[in-house]
């Protein structure tokens, strides 16, 4: 029997789209609820306690969705606040262990890049996992704390000197370190790819945490008999905040026009 419950996801603001256009492309019939919180981004640069404060409040929001299992499509999310979820009654995904995984599986050099918000790269995560999966690894780790308001500006494009010399900027020490894979490690990155890819080149594999994590999601569905069966999922988009930069990203990235995306703005202190 289907199990037509949606998939919860949420994020800081708008880079957990990402992660849903990849969820998309490996489970097209299910449907999913998607939670941005907008109005608080950036989380990278907020302390631990609040950051697991507003993944509790971002979770229980999902949860009155009614939904089958959670993303924390939130790499500052994964790395500082995973552990809220011991006392969520559906599964739960994060980001980081995925990525790390990836990374591992197809570096040559074992020379790995790893940049995230500060709150993300000063927890030590990816680090700490990679080295756990491959001991002689080398890990780079940067943290870019303009990424995330560039994205949410909109500001994405290589044509964009603001974007070239950020990326310039934070990127130069892991290009020189010799990297031949670079985890974005916050689900904002993957928008910036592109002026990512131009400055360390073509031979470094950019790991995107949305299609190991959409991978993650769909073993736990198939071998928990939770599959929607029907044909083609709906996206239902929920915002503490509605910004133009948003309905651009949704349009962009998940492949219809803005006005078909559904958002609806909601009030996450008050429930």
């Amino acid at each position: 029997m289907a199990d037509t419950r949606p998939i919860g996801v949420f994020d800081s603001g708008l880079g957990g789209l990402t992660v849903v256009k990849e969820l998309i492309s490996a489970l097209p019939g299910e449907d999913i609820v998607y939670f941005g919180d907008t109005d608080r981004v950036p989380y990278g640069t907020k302390s631990n306690e609040t950051i697991k404060k507003f993944a509790i409040e971002d979770e229980n929001f999902l949860l009155s969705k009614n939904v089958k299992l959670i993303v924390a499509a939130c790499g500052t999310v994964s790395s500082v606040a995973a552990d809220t979820a011991k006392v969520l009654p559906v599964p739960f995904v994060e980001v980081v262990s995925h990525s790390c995984k990836s990374a591992v599986k197809v570096s040559n050099n074992k020379k790995i890049g790893v940049i995230g918000t500060s709150a993300t790269i000063n927890s030590g995560e990816h680090k700490r996992q990679i080295l756990e999966l491959c001991k002689e690894a080398e890990v780079f780790c940067q943290s870019c704390t303009l990424f995330v308001p560039l994205v949410e500006s909109g500001l994405v494009s290589t044509d964009d000197i603001i974007v070239t010399e950020t990326v310039k900027k934070y990127l130069t020490p892991i290009k020189e370190a010799e990297v031949d894979t670079l985890i974005l490690g916050c689900t904002h990155y993957p928008l910036l790819s592109d002026a990512i890819r131009k400055f360390m080149g073509e031979n470094v594999v950019l790991i995107n945490a949305g299609v190991s994590t959409a991978a993650a999601v769909k073993d736990i569905l198939v071998s928990g008999n939770m599959l929607n069966t029907k044909e083609k999922g709906d996206i239902s988009c929920f915002v503490s905040d509605i910004t133009p930069s948003f309905s651009a990203a949704s349009s962009m990235l998940l492949g219809s026009p803005t006005e078909e995306i559904r958002v609806e703005k909601v009030d996450i202190n008050s429930l």
